[in-house]
């Protein structure tokens, strides 16, 4: 790959042998070598180098110290081998979003009137103003006059490039705020090397070749390295190889490790070897064209062929930005819609994100299709009746001949009623609306920001909004996860505090120390605080560091233990999952004999203990008996009290008994010898509480998830206030949930599972597959009014598939491993219950800043139509001029959604029930709204608009001729207008009835000045707009008539909160959602891509819209030729340039092989808090995984 110099900057490439000089191995032998596996892989290893010692020395490396860390030696590293970092691809300029923007439909025909209407201003036929073409020449005034024609097209161009800018502005910035966004997630990545014998985190970007990189369960490998130690290391290659099983890596046999990849088992160490865009990962991404060079091919290319479905790609890339495409504007997408149909694809497969639209935008999308056909009709209509009665005036009435020098000037009047009908479409077309949806997340996003909430998918904050279940996890997001040992059983005797060291025998001590110290992972400790007088820090698996807390507690250090027996001397690791829920660690004695430590959930490792130690530390029989008495007495005890217990045992296999067999696990896992049982106390967050009742008053159900003992589960739930005494609720064990859900043939049934979700609270003993099950069949639960909406959190890597499943998947930003936080859709930065409260907060604000926002739209939209209409059928004109219109346009859209969509969240969000996925946008109360301010303005309207000239004595502007000037009739009327619009705006702050619309104003800035912005914009305007606005200065009292009619609004919207909304029993609701039957069909298609309805009915009604805008297909074929092309090399704007965010992507997973990745079902029987396992397929498509390999969060 030497040859990408040329395309990338020096600091990424491969300089060409200047710096290799300095190590005894090149970049092409490492990349050479990292191409082969297993056993091809360690004979190159021996014949090339000898060993990976020796490759370490080669890299002037220590195996046991690392790098320096040395800035020098860095930067030489990366000058030979290059940096770990993947350039991102390059973001579309300023320049193609504007000329995106300009592929809107209605602009288009708006530029070509404008061009047409410019042209006929310009061209004065010989004779043309002769009596012969009757009054339609008459009325100009003077020379002046008939000269400023082009003012009107000319303006019109001019507001079609302002909105142009506009739109792509906002389009930039969103872009920009993604890169952002994605900057941040990619510099939080960190991973764990050795520098200087110190262990240390260093950003992903900063790793180099030559670190000695450590790695443990729940990894994703940011770099290529070759394995130096390893124990019992278990690695799912699927996202690179598409091969399911998880492959086993040992020094023997396979010891290269590849970057994407994810640790599913196990621990080890590993020396970088290749970094960036050397790495298979790197070179994957070469081959995808992520170097400039190639994508220019690309788009140079597919110019030629320009397939549709890039477009498709890259709108289903992922669920951000690009999912709000669909609303941009209703005709941008029919006009790809069209070049399909001309291509004549033989199947079209409607191309839908993966995970279901979000509710919002499937409501959006269907409303936004209604309004447009409407105001097509609308418009058409009113282009029709403006030509018809033209000509029967005058050729009819008038009894006139077309006569071919009057041919200009009659066709000057078709272009000017072809603009009236233009902007009629302008106003009706609600384009601010994915505007508004894109402005309202974007602040959100940002906001959320500084509650702790990192959203990775836009749609996730809205939909959180909806939230009508959240399936927490216990450790860490309920509790503090901090783990202390509160309580212990050693030697016969049960001690509820722990014990003073002179109270326990010597010798049981010792084995106790021993046991906790080198049977737990050598990455776990315990350090001194960070600031003087605060708790010692824990790094680490928690359960571990609350043991080795303990041996503190005894007086003891472990770290001399460990010094005495480094990790290399362990003879064999078993390590943490949930399928064993323990942990043990052999070691071989200097005799030839072995000793086993083992600890693990207590009633797993209890039932395979034989022997205990007694008073005197010496062991004595221990049988069933004895063991159930003890879990009476001392395990269910301390369960109650809401601790986790934990079993500490060991064996010990005599010399003469010969190796044991290590891979018959169920052998060797038996005959222990109990040492002692601790209970564990993680205390609950102080703020989980009320959190948790804020969520009941909010109506959302709070359940808990954990792997833990269903005593302490019932013992925090109730502490929590999920469970409230007296209430009639369940508490199940994950084998009692099984057995209750699925049938005699072992499937789950959703039956079975409808009987039993609505009651449950807390699911105890849990394997990742019971999540994924329960998540599964809430989602598609069909009881109740509404489908659920279902937020889960996740710490693990097996939690992926419900993180996955779940309408919004949260995870742990400080215990969350790598594979979690790809699977979720936004990450807890300070794992805390409460921020998931806020970001439902957020997301309710969302979908009521949007509701604001149409309140307030609908209202111009209405308005503005009806007015253009009549006036136009009444008057041959409309009272409303293109220019006009477009800036009401602009109030309306890009003004308005900046100032309703960022208002803040309050409190009283929190107060109602969630909306649900079928309750719609527009409720009846908003309708209302809508309605009754459409009244107040259309009366005020059409009074001015008919006997304006008469209330303040001024000339008629009815009927005036073509080209005539702007009249102060016309003015007027379009300034109270803009004024009703203003005052309107601040009602629109209310969309619940609420009487005080003033009420927290002052906490959004933006909408202050966008209503000051605005009204000193009309003002300037009005005064000096001149003939391009069509307008002529107002007098003082004018505009004060002007300001007072607008202040109406505020009085009138007083009266219309007054009427009650139950007794309009003619009111309809407006952008429905999805109703139960359609859900019912959705299950049908369950295996086939989810088709969303509104996104069906987009394509009937494009198909529709088509019909009327033919006359610019040719347009529309250049439109979409570059469109294409455009996307063909682009990605969507989250831009995949990080290693990690390009791994686990599911569309590197081949469904076949997704679920042949699903082992059987077995019974998992009990377990300690589960953490997760493979999520590189997303269960998106066919049907989800069932049982997941598993592994646990108190890696014990």
């Amino acid at each position: 790959m030497a040859n990408n110099t040329a395309d990338h900057p020096q600091g990424n490439s491969v300089a060409e042998g200047n710096h290799d000089g300095d190590f005894g191995v090149t970049m092409t032998d490492l990349k050479g070598l990292m191409e082969l596996r297993s056993a091809e892989a360690v004979g190159k290893i021996r014949d090339n180098f000898g060993d990976v010692q020796s490759i370490c020395r080669r890299l002037k490396t220590s195996p046991i110290e690392g790098l320096s860390g040395n800035p020098v030696d860095l930067e030489k590293r990366h000058a030979a081998f290059g940096k770990n970092f993947i350039p991102p691809k390059k973001a579309k300029t300023f320049l193609q979003l504007v000329w995106e923007a300009l592929q809107d439909v209605t602009l288009i025909i708006l530029e070509i009137a404008a061009i047409i209407s410019l042209g006929l201003s310009f061209y004065h036929p010989p004779g043309g103003d002769s009596e012969a073409c009757g009054q339609v020449a008459g009325g100009v005034e003077d020379e002046g006059e008939s000269q400023a024609g082009w003012i009107e097209g000319a303006a019109i161009l001019f507001s079609v490039i302002i909105v142009v800018l506009v739109t792509a502005f906002n389009d930039w910035s969103k872009e920009k705020q993604f890169r952002g966004l994605q900057s941040r997630i990619e510099q939080e990545q960190k991973f764990t090397v050795i520098r200087k014998g110190q262990v240390i985190q260093v950003p992903v970007a900063e790793i180099v070749v030559g670190d000695i990189a450590q790695i443990k369960y729940g990894d994703l490998l940011p770099a290529d390295g070759i394995l130096i130690q390893g124990n019992d290391l278990k690695i799912d290659e699927s996202s690179l190889t598409g091969e399911s099983d998880h492959v086993r890596k040992s020094l023997e046999k396979d010891p290269m490790l590849l970057s994407g990849t994810h640790v599913m088992e196990g621990s080890g160490r590993m020396v970088v070897s290749a970094v960036g865009l050397n790495s298979q990962t790197g070179i994957i991404f070469t081959l995808l064209g992520a170097s400039e060079h190639d994508e220019e091919k690309k788009v140079k290319k597919s110019k030629k062929q320009g397939p549709p479905e890039n477009r498709n790609k890259a709108k289903t890339r992922d669920g951000i930005a690009l999912e709000i495409q669909p609303l941009k504007s209703d005709e941008a997408a029919e006009s790809e819609e069209k070049e399909e149909k001309e291509e004549a694809k033989p199947v079209k497969k409607v191309n839908v994100t993966k995970k279901e639209k979000s509710v919002l935008q499937g409501k959006l999308t269907r409303l936004a299709v209604q309004i447009g056909k409407a105001g097509l009709i609308m418009s058409a209509v009113t282009v029709i009746i403006l030509i018809l009665y033209f000509v029967i005036d005058t050729f009819g009435i008038q009894g006139r001949t077309w006569v071919a020098e009057c041919t200009p000037i009659y066709i000057q009047y078709f272009v000017k009623f072809f603009i009236i009908g233009v902007t009629v479409l302008v106003v009706a077309v609600p384009e601010g609306l994915p505007l508004a949806v894109t402005i309202s997340l974007a602040y959100s996003v940002k906001k959320m920001m500084k509650d702790n909430n990192l959203v990775r998918h836009l749609d996730a904050c809205e939909t959180m909004g909806n939230a009508t279940a959240i399936c927490s996890d216990k450790t860490g997001t309920l509790t503090m996860n901090r783990m202390t040992v509160v309580q212990a059983y050693i030697g016969d005797t049960h001690y509820k505090t722990v014990p003073e060291p002179e109270a326990i025998k010597p010798e049981t001590l010792e084995v106790l120390v021993n046991s906790i110290s080198i049977n737990s992972a050598y990455t776990t400790k315990i350090l001194p605080p960070e600031k003087e007088g605060g708790l010692p820090r824990h790094v680490g698996n928690k359960t571990e560091c609350a043991l080795l807390g303990l041996v503190l507690e005894v007086k003891r250090d472990y770290q001399p233990i460990r010094d005495e027996i480094p990790e290399e001397k362990l003879y064999k690791v078993y390590t943490f999952n949930s399928s064993r829920k323990s942990m043990s660690t052999v070691l071989k004695n200097a005799d030839g004999g072995f000793r086993m430590y083992s600890k693990g959930a207590s009633e797993i490792v209890l039932r395979k203990c034989s022997r205990i130690l007694d008073t005197q530390g010496q062991p004595r029989v221990f049988k069933p008996k004895d063991r159930d008495e003890m879990v009476r007495k001392v395990i269910e005890p301390m369960a109650c009290d809401g601790l986790r217990t934990i079993c500490v045992a060991y064996r010990d296999f005599p010399a003469e008994g010969g190796e044991p067999a290590w891979d018959n696990e169920n052998e060797i896992l038996n005959e222990l010898t109990c040492i002692a049982v601790v209970g564990i106390e993680d205390p609950v967050r102080p703020e989980v509480p009320e959190a948790i009742s804020k969520c009941q008053r909010a109506g959302i159900t709070v359940r808990m998830v954990t792997g833990d003992n269903i005593n302490t589960a019932r013992a925090i739930a109730t502490k929590c206030g999920i469970l409230l005494p007296g209430e009639d609720f369940l508490c199940l064990e994950g084998k009692e949930f099984n057995q209750q859900i699925r049938n005699d043939q072992g499937e789950v049934e959703q039956e079975r599972l409808d009987k039993v979700w609505p009651k449950l609270r807390v699911l105890a003993r849990s394997s990742p597959t019971d999540k994924h099950t329960l998540v599964k069949g809430i989602i598609d639960s069909t009881v109740g009014e509404t489908r659920q909406v279902v937020a889960v959190t996740g710490d693990g890597t097996n939690d992926g598939p419900a993180l996955k499943k779940a309408d919004v998947g949260f995870a742990m930003g400080i215990a969350g491993t790598d594979v979690a936080k790809e699977a979720s859709d936004i990450i807890l930065t300070d794992d805390n219950f409460t921020s998931i409260v806020k970001a439902v907060m957020w997301g309710r604000n969302v979908y009521d800043s949007i509701s604001k926002f149409l309140q307030f739209q609908l209202t111009v939209n209405v308005v503005a139509v009806i007015v253009a209409f009549t006036g136009a059928c009444i008057t041959q004109d409309s009272p409303l001029k293109a220019v006009q219109m477009l800036w009401v346009n602009l109030i309306m859209d890009t003004l308005a959604s900046l100032a309703l969509a960022t208002e803040p969240p309050t409190d009283s969000l929190l107060l109602r029930k969630p909306y649900g996925r079928n309750k719609p946008l527009i409720s009846r109360t908003m309708m209302k709204n809508i309605l009754g301010h459409a009244v107040y303005q259309l009366v005020i309207i059409f009074t001015l608009l008919f006997a304006g000239e008469k209330i303040f004595d001024i000339d008629n502007g009815r009927n005036s001729p073509l080209h005539s000037p702007p009249s102060e009739h016309y003015t007027i009327v379009f300034n109270v207008f803009v004024m009703m619009q203003l005052f309107n705006e601040i009602n629109a702050r209310k969309i619940h009835g609420e009487r005080n619309v003033f009420e927290g104003i002052y906490r959004n800035p933006i909408f202050c000045s966008v209503v000051l912005g605005t009204f000193c914009l009309q003002i300037i305007i009005v005064q000096f707009g001149g003939k391009p606005f069509s307008c002529t200065a107002l007098t003082i009292d004018h505009w004060l008539w002007c300001v007072f009619i607008g202040v109406g609004e505020l009085l009138w919207g007083q009266l219309v909160t007054s009427v009650p909304t139950h007794r309009l029993k003619f009111l309809k609701e407006a952008g429905h959602g999805i109703t139960k039957e359609e859900i019912h069909e959705e299950e049908l298609t369950e295996g086939a891509d989810e088709i969303d309805h509104a996104e069906m009915e987009l394509r009937r009604g494009q198909i529709l819209w088509f019909r009327g805008l033919n006359r610019i297909q040719t347009q529309i074929k250049v439109v979409n030729a570059f469109r294409s092309s455009l996307y063909a090399g682009l990605e969507s704007p989250e831009s995949r340039s990080s290693i990690h965010s390009f791994m686990a992507h599911p569309e590197f997973v081949p469904l076949s092989e997704e679920e042949a990745r699903i082992p059987p079902i077995e019974e998992t029987g009990d377990e300690i808090e589960p953490l997760p396992s493979s999520s590189s397929g997303a269960s998106g498509g066919g049907e989800p995984p069932s049982t997941f390999p598993q592994s646990c969060e108190s890696s014990i």
